[in-house]
């Protein structure tokens, strides 16, 4: 490909062979975007120049024209020899990305919904590694990513603290009394701590825990939290 934008790399090395679409159409994105021209993937092209055009009405066309010619370029060159066959004739990038959805995008959608019903239907079993259980949950929320549905941060929390078993009921309880704010790899690390602690100390609510709570909440300027002690 043209070296002209140092970005046009990613689509050397994730050209699209038809199972890839969707990370291929991710890739893609990037660097038609960087160069302002992202829109001929989707508008529209505008229709022929009438005979009485203005010089302004012809600029504008020629504009669309070359951009469109940039991108389409860019798709064509990004994809397999194959796939390239298929679309030497069509004219306008807009067409090409019509065309590739109606071939991949039922199998996206597929893909997607089958995600999506495994990360809410996970739960974790008893006994079971918390580390290992967060790891698949991170790993089918960044799955969904790749298959453009992202899902908000602190969706993605809730959904992990309810996969757990209740033997996690009073990390869940107090990690939301105390507004918590954690990424996800750092909750699952959260976690791991809290489970280590519970074997280790055969007690409701262990020590380690507490204190961990306890600097969170003063490192915030709010009052440390001090669980109730049971009768």
């Amino acid at each position: 490909m043209a070296s002209q934008n140092p970005l046009s790399v990613i689509l050397d090395q994730n050209k699209l062979t038809g199972p890839n679409y969707s990370d291929w159409l991710r890739n893609l994105k990037i660097v038609p975007a960087s160069e302002r021209i992202a829109y001929t993937l989707d508008k529209t092209p505008p229709k022929e120049a009438p005979v009485n055009a203005t010089p302004d009405e012809l600029e504008k066309l020629e504009k669309w024209s070359d951009r469109n010619l940039q991108a389409r370029c860019y798709m064509l060159a990004s994809m397999s020899n194959e796939m390239q066959r298929w679309f030497e004739e069509t004219v306008d990038a807009k067409d090409i990305h019509i065309h590739l959805q109606e071939l991949y995008g039922a199998q996206t959608r597929s893909v997607r919904h089958a995600t999506i019903k495994e990360l809410m239907t996970t739960h974790m079993r008893d006994g079971a590694s918390v580390h290992k259980h967060g790891v698949k949950m991170i790993g089918l929320i960044e799955k969904l990513v790749s298959l453009d549905l992202v899902i908000p941060h602190k969706l993605s929390t809730y959904i992990i603290l309810l996969s757990l078993p209740s033997s996690f009921d009073n990390f869940v309880v107090n990690f939301n009394m105390n507004k918590l704010e954690a990424t996800l790899e750092e909750l699952i690390n959260m976690l791991a701590n809290y489970e280590a602690t519970m074997k280790k100390e055969k007690i409701c609510f262990p020590c380690g825990f507490i204190f961990w709570i306890q600097e969170r909440t003063q490192e915030k300027g709010k009052e440390a939290f001090y669980p109730y002690e049971e009768d």
